[in-house]
């Protein structure tokens, strides 16, 4: 089992992140737990604060959420893969119950919905209205059922990885819509969403909202534009 988190910036947020994971809840499965940090070369304490608390850090120098998780599935050793960001957003003290739901509905992706449980402050209206673009879009453009196609919390078989191609999709924010699309229209593939959760961030943001916002609406229409299913 690999929990897979990038990073860039997040000396304040990671400590927490990491510490919010049950290990005792995953030794008692007897489940192997590796923490996997990709770090897009961090000024700050970053790497320090995941590695005391016994994380593998890997540097990639080149930029992009979706590099970070392209280098990240490659190295990852477990056969569940969950991700998240490194802000205390995510609930990642349920990481092992979302795995335990893979396996027991045998899913190759479950995407966690964020709008479950909103804590006041986790979202801006802005955030809010950006989101809700972007998703409506999703499904309307690739008919699919898909709530949250921003969430950056996942579950994953490993396995299922080759079937998508990852690695030509993109490398910056849309690797996010893009990963679920490929997991919802690929054929055998099985997916859900579950709803989940969001807290206020820890730590000053390190993303563009508009430019992030508008290059997701775009790619949303040239993934239509190229792939055909």
């Amino acid at each position: 089992m690999t929990i897979l988190i990038p990073t860039l910036n997040e000396e304040k947020g990671i400590g927490p992140t990491l510490d919010s994971i049950d290990r005792k809840a995953f030794a008692a499965l007897g489940w192997d737990l590796e923490l996997l940090i990709i770090d897009g070369n961090s000024k700050d304490r970053t790497r320090e604060e995941a590695e005391s608390r016994g994380a593998r850090v890997l540097i990639e120098p080149r930029r992009g959420y979706g590099r970070a998780y392209k280098e990240g599935f490659k190295a990852a050793t477990g056969d569940i893969i969950v991700t998240g960001d490194a802000d205390g957003t995510y609930p990642f003290e349920r990481a092992h119950e979302f795995a335990q739901m893979l396996l027991h509905q045998d899913l190759d992706f479950i995407n966690c919905d964020r709008y479950g449980r909103l804590e006041q402050g986790a979202m801006s209206g802005k955030h809010l209205l950006g989101n809700w673009v972007l998703s409506t879009t999703a499904r309307l453009l690739f008919a699919v059922r898909l709530r949250d196609s921003q969430s950056g919390m996942w579950i994953i078989r490993r396995s299922a990885l080759a079937k998508v191609g990852f690695e030509q999709l993109s490398e910056g924010m849309a690797f996010s819509q893009e990963i679920k699309i490929e997991f919802l229209k690929g054929p055998g593939l099985r997916f859900s969403e579950v709803p989940s959760s969001l807290r206020p961030r820890i730590g000053k943001p390190v993303l563009s909202s508009w430019r992030d916002g508008w290059g997701n609406l775009r790619g949303l229409y040239t993934m239509r534009v190229a792939r055909r299913w």
